[in-house]
């Protein structure tokens, strides 16, 4: 385990040393990760820092409204509307990487925006030791390390956790003094819904996974999960009423694990089960059935794409 306090004055002077007297942005999320290092960038370089928090319309429910809240205190906060432009840049696609590259490209783009606006020439980001190692293996590309497009407009991109599983992150996290709500978040994807999505990206099904990953992580606080998800894996026949219906399927994930690396699929009781199946499709008259993942990682990963 990291020595907290020895790392967090580390990456400060290393973040202070990196940016000197240059402005920077920094990717917020909302996650413990992004709102760890906007935390350590903001003991570094203060002012000189704009976080930035893309609306890219993928996000869960309630997000946008969140981060205003929680992260109000930074007055150079900037909230990006780019829902338009990433569901545009989604349409047609289905394969799941083309959909990270394009996500990524789609996030750098609008972080090059703002960069030009504030003249920042550094962009700081939240990543941890698993997305590069995924990244740098053949599992996935993550939106913020493989995804990236080949061509990047900033001088320097400065990772301060790059280093760190999310245990580790979580400890820094408390240590900064992060509200709870950050601290002890459960992990969400940098590229959204859209990988809880299989298939080609729209806003119905959208809509779909946000409703359903809210009533996931409500019924499932008491079990906390390391990370709990709900997924539109594609169509089925139901009945509902006296009407056939041709609704989605959704997925139901709820994994224990240390860091993300491995993962074992909790085991939930039938009634829980039940009740989650009961919301999901009262509340959705598109959902047709509600299945449980018992798939450990590996041999799945713990998101669907």
């Amino acid at each position: 385990m990291v020595n907290v306090e020895s790392f967090i004055d580390e990456k400060i002077e290393e973040l202070a040393d990196a940016i000197g007297d240059a402005n920077a942005i920094i990717a917020l999320s909302g996650g413990v990760d992004s709102s760890t290092a906007a935390a350590l960038a903001y003991e570094a370089v203060g002012d000189q820092l704009t976080p930035v928090y893309v609306d890219t319309g993928l996000m869960r429910k309630g997000e946008t409204e969140e981060i205003r809240d929680t992260f109000s205190y930074m007055e150079s906060l900037r909230i990006v509307d780019a829902r338009e432009r990433f569901l545009d840049a989604l349409s047609g696609i289905t394969d799941p990487e083309e959909k990270r590259h394009a996500i990524g490209e789609g996030f750098i783009r609008e972080f090059e925006t703002v960069a030009r606006e504030v003249d920042a020439d550094y962009l700081v980001q939240g990543t941890i030791y698993p997305d590069r190692i995924e990244s740098e293996g053949t599992i996935k590309s993550h939106h913020n390390v493989g995804g990236l497009p080949d061509v990047v407009d900033f001088e320097g991109i400065v990772e301060p956790m790059r280093d760190l599983y999310k245990d580790e992150v979580r400890e820094v996290a408390r240590a900064l003094d992060l509200e709870e709500i950050i601290s002890e978040r459960m992990p969400f994807p940098g590229p959204g819904l859209a990988i809880r999505v299989l298939g080609e990206v729209t806003e119905e099904k959208l809509e779909v996974a946000r409703e359903a990953n809210y009533v996931i992580e409500e019924e499932l606080e008491e079990y906390e999960p390391w990370q709990a998800l709900a997924a539109v894996l594609g169509k089925a026949t139901g009945v509902k009423g006296d009407n056939r219906v041709h609704g989605w399927i959704v997925s139901v994930r709820s994994v224990e694990s240390r860091d993300g690396m491995t993962a074992r699929a909790q085991e939930l009781d039938w009634e829980t089960l039940q009740r989650i199946q009961s919301r999901i499709t009262g509340e959705n008259e598109n959902v047709a059935r509600v299945v449980y993942d018992v798939t450990h990682k590996p041999p799945a990963t713990i998101e669907y794409e």
